[in-house]
């Protein structure tokens, strides 16, 4: 695992390069990124047409079909990264995947949008200005009026929002060049259209939950649950809105409206399910009404007894991404050698909690070049604190005080 799988590094280069001409933008000199680029690719199916592609836009002729090909190459590009790491990591474990079934239904596409993004692409982040973002407004409202555009509608919106508060970009000391390039890519590819809907099952039986990874941002709280259902690794998540004064252990009330869940997580309990819908890429669709709760499980038992011969869901193909990757894993004995991240601020789990643990129910990530591991229970002696631990404790209700007093104004700002 140490060792870094051949070729990753040498095309992150090549990616890097292409976020910093699109940092300041393809109507610059970009010519010798993007030709790198191209060159990456020159053994694909993409190949000719990347390159076609790179010289036209350093020529200065820059068309939406050129920038949709090279979104497409830089897409294929961490792809390969994506799955020569996971390759990596699945031969340290011994850990089975599943194939890919794409569904039969194809998404709709939003050409509307694309002028915009190519306006992204030739003016750069660096030209980024309120008057570029306003712009978006009327392909994103046109983008929401529609529920099968609803997906690259709040991409879109949200991408939009943070340029939005960031003008003019070209003041900022640090640009997330990176994570805007990625955002950039998908609302481009998904703007195409003709992607396979996933495929869907609906399954039932006994969930066994290994933890869960709380995701907090300014606007939205997500709690995405990693189990073994049927000896097949599954994920389901539910998201909830807030504001950005809501942090920490006040975010689990506002998870009211799914009680048995939270109730689920806080107990560490069994979950019976009835007919969820399961998608090819492992996303359970969580109903409350379809889920009955059982006894409580001890995630390391379940790690121990279900997690080496659970199957791993297949990974669609917009989700080829190595920052995708959250690998549920059992770590036992000395953890000094293992680089914690994402420490959940909702949840009990610390630095100083993690000093002298013996075992460690996580999610193995590779960020920054590196693989990290993300706490979701541990093991300290007698004592097993995990990530949901606090979610029905009376902290977390008085600190959920501040959301009722929000609900309340709010009402009463509703009412005038």
């Amino acid at each position: 695992m140490d060792a870094p799988s051949e070729g990753v590094e040498e095309a992150l280069e090549v990616v890097a390069g292409f976020d910093e001409a699109l940092t300041h933008g393809f109507a610059r000199l970009a010519g010798d990124q993007l030709r790198d680029l191209a060159g990456a690719l020159a053994s694909t199916p993409l190949g000719q047409r990347a390159a076609e592609a790179a010289e036209k836009i350093a020529a200065g002729s820059v068309a939406e079909e050129h920038l949709t090909v090279l979104a497409g190459g830089r897409a294929a590009l961490l792809g390969a990264v994506h799955d020569a790491l996971l390759s990596q990591l699945d031969t340290a474990m011994g850990r089975r995947r599943a194939e890919y079934v794409a569904g039969e239904g194809l998404s709709a596409a939003g050409a509307g949008c694309r002028s915009w993004l190519a306006e992204l692409a030739i003016t750069g982040w660096k030209g980024v200005d309120h008057d570029l973002v306003s712009a978006s407004a009327q392909p994103i409202e046109a983008l929401l009026a529609d529920p099968g555009m609803r997906r690259l509608a709040v991409l879109l919106d949200g991408l939009a929002a943070e340029l939005s508060a960031s003008c003019p970009v070209a003041t900022m000391e640090r640009l997330p060049r990176r994570r805007w390039a990625d955002l950039w890519t998908r609302a481009l590819l998904l703007s195409q259209g003709g992607w396979p809907e996933p495929a869907v099952e609906e399954v039932s039986g006994t969930l066994l939950i290994l933890g869960v990874d709380v995701q907090e941002h300014g606007t939205a709280v997500q709690v995405q649950v990693h189990g073994v259902l049927d000896e097949r690794l599954v994920r389901t998540s539910v998201t909830v809105a807030k504001v950005d004064t809501i942090v920490g252990l006040a975010v689990w009330p506002l998870l009211s409206g799914y009680p048995n869940l939270v109730r689920a997580l806080a107990e560490q309990r069994a979950v019976e399910v009835r007919d969820l819908p399961l998608l090819g890429g492992g996303d359970l669709v969580w109903h409350e009404d379809r889920v009955t709760l059982k006894d409580p499980v001890d995630p390391f038992v379940t790690a121990r007894v279900a997690l080496a011969g659970a199957v791993a869901p297949a990974v669609p193909p917009l989700e080829r991404h190595p920052v995708r990757i959250a690998e549920p894993v059992l770590v036992e004995g000395d953890l000094s050698g293992y680089t914690f991240d994402r420490l959940t601020p909702s949840g009990p789990i610390t630095e100083d909690v993690l000093k002298g643990a013996s075992a460690c129910v996580g999610l193995m990530r590779w960020d920054g070049g590196q693989w990290t591991l993300q706490p979701l229970a541990v093991q300290k002696g007698k004592k097993k604190p995990h990530n949901a631990e606090l979610a029905l404790s009376p902290k977390a209700a008085k600190a959920g005080e501040a959301v009722t007093v929000l609900k309340e104004r709010a009402g009463r700002l509703l009412r005038k």
